[in-house]
């Protein structure tokens, strides 16, 4: 797997689009670092930006965007809805693919480091990269926001963990650090009170609001034993919230930052939201999400509405975004678009051409075309994806079949594991021709010097078994498909049997297939024990592959 880290500095500027251009263009320039999404906001005045690469380059590129950004903001001037504290006002490190927390702990301290060094600006550690743990939250870090920070920043509790401590009067102070992914989401509410949003705010947020004793926002405060003001909860955890009023749209918002989106979830917050405003005779018109989010923010959503409608949730991944946009009204104030705002979709597009975003004819012809790939490979694994929609096909049908209500759950399930498999292999379908072009790529390094022939020979050993170890993921992952099939072989609307049973030739085909592009690869093989490994695994998978087919043709038959 490749090394990716995304970024997220929020920049405190979000009306000059010159300044804007400047910092990300500075950004976009250093090589390994796809930049995916720049979201700025005039009432805010702050710009939140989005980008990925390796360690390395987002290292590089962050501190590219924070020296022009030091450069551009003053400070003294800026004015904004947003609470802040210098002109990079947060930069953030979350890991997405291959690295661990270590190393982007490691991103932060040295980018820390760097800014504190080569510009003068007192830097502060957060999140996962805080080495004071009372000073882990970005908010408690950032109270009293530029203006209180000449004084704050004296106190030896405040101490920078890098630069001097001495506020940069133009550039303010930055907060650097690693953390999950934040999801800075936005409820619209149908009224234009800042007070009235607060008060949805801190019915949501975790932080609650201050008990008093009358129950009246300004009634006197109850304390507890310790002097301290009681606060009673908000309704969900792991959510931050303010009220505000945002002057493009004319609407107040809650605005939220959701910092773990594995137990508070986008639709919860959405949820909460509406009961809470429903509660004080408001309504949540629709929602926005501010920068980038996980995929897997919109696909929990969609299956979560899909169960309140009490259907059967194995459906795609693009239904299932679509409906989580129309039932949080992503697009009420301008249009969400997923392949912009989802940061999956955005590497996938960084990535180039592929083969299963052509259209079926575009397909065939390239693999008609004289170029050798897509192959066996890439087909046998396409095969196994039609082999899994097939089976989740009959089990969406059974699920919706009048009279079967009882079962909408176990359809439902079988549903969502068809999709997860179809996925999975038109990810192999790709992923198979990918392999093929790194033992091409291989092949093709130069072979003049004794050292240069050496690492040739090591590279294209290394690419032929990657490209044996493809076909074999293939055929393991479609050998999953067999218990789908099986199951709706049994259990399944009886009208669709012989789609079973086509779903079953298909599955087989793959396995047979890909074993071939498992045994043409292990030829160039020259370690024994791998070679005798990966043989071992394509015999026992066959074999389980013809017994687990038969099994089931033989339901089909019967039922046909």
């Amino acid at each position: 797997m490749q090394k990716l880290i995304e970024c997220v500095p929020n920049f405190s500027e979000g009306r000059d689009p010159n300044i804007i251009q400047q910092i990300t263009v500075a950004i976009a320039a250093v090589d390994g670092v796809s930049l995916l999404d720049v979201d700025p906001g005039a009432s805010t005045n702050r710009t939140v930006v989005t980008f990925v690469g390796s360690p390395e380059a987002a290292v590089e590129a962050a501190f590219r965007g924070i020296q022009k950004a030091a450069e551009l903001i003053d400070m003294r001037k800026q004015k904004g809805a947003h609470p802040r504290m210098g002109a990079t006002d947060v930069c953030p490190f979350i890991p997405v693919s291959d690295v661990s927390w270590e190393e982007a702990i490691e991103c932060a301290k040295s980018l820390g480091k760097r800014v504190a060094e080569a510009l003068r600006i007192p830097v502060y550690l957060y999140e996962k990269a805080a080495t004071d743990p009372s000073r882990s939250n970005l908010s408690i870090i950032r109270a009293g926001e530029y203006e209180g920070f000449f004084e704050k920043i004296k106190q030896p509790a405040w101490k920078p963990d890098f630069g001097p401590a001495v506020l940069n009067e133009r550039s303010g102070a930055t907060v650097i650090g690693a953390r999950d992914f934040l999801v800075a989401y936005n409820a619209n509410l149908n009224t234009r009170s800042v007070r009235r949003a607060n008060s949805v705010a801190f019915d949501v947020r975790e932080n609650g609001r201050v008990k008093t004793e009358d129950g009246m926002p300004t009634g006197k405060k109850v304390l507890d034993a310790s002097g301290e003001p009681v606060r009673i909860p908000g309704m969900l955890k792991h959510v931050k919230a303010i009220g505000w009023y945002v002057e493009e749209y004319g609407i107040a918002q809650v605005s939220m930052n959701l910092t773990n989106i594995a137990e508070t979830p986008l639709h919860a917050a959405f949820d909460a939201c509406s009961e809470a405003a429903a509660q004080r005779g408001l309504r949540v018109t629709g929602s926005e999400v501010v920068g980038m989010l996980p995929k897997k923010c919109l696909l929990e959503a969609g299956r979560y509405f899909l169960r309140k409608q009490q259907w059967s949730e194995g459906a795609s991944e693009e239904e299932l975004i679509d409906l989580a946009i129309r039932s949080m009204g992503l697009s009420e104030l301008k249009p969400f678009e997923p392949k912009e705002k989802v940061i999956e979709y955005r590497i996938e597009a960084a990535a180039g051409k592929s083969l299963v975003k052509m259209n079926l004819r575009q397909f065939c012809n390239e693999t008609l075309s004289d170029s050798p790939a897509p192959g066996g490979g890439s087909v046998a694994a396409l095969m196994g994806a039609l082999g899994a929609s097939l089976g989740g096909m009959v089990a969406n049908l059974s699920a919706g079949k009048r009279g079967w209500e009882e079962q909408l759950g176990y359809f439902s399930d079988w549903a969502v594991k068809g999709q997860q498999l179809k996925d999975e292999l038109l990810f192999l379908v790709d992923e198979d021709t990918a392999a093929f072009n790194k033992v091409m790529a291989a092949f093709g390094l130069p072979k003049d010097s004794a050292e240069e022939k050496a690492a040739r020979s090591k590279a294209i050993q290394k690419a032929n078994q990657y490209a044996a170890e493809i076909p074999l993921k293939v055929m393991e992952t479609a050998s999953r498909t067999y218990e789908l099939l099986a199951a709706m072989a049994e259990r399944g609307n009886p009208a669709s049997i012989s789609d079973v049973g086509v779903g079953l030739l298909a599955t087989r085909a793959c396995i047979e297939g890909a074993a071939m592009n498992v045994r043409i690869n292990l030829s160039g093989l020259k370690d024994e024990k791998v070679k005798a490994s990966l043989q071992e695994k394509i015999s026992r998978l066959s074999a389980e592959s013809e017994t687990r087919f038969k099994n089931a043709r033989q339901t089909v038959e019967g039922k046909l």
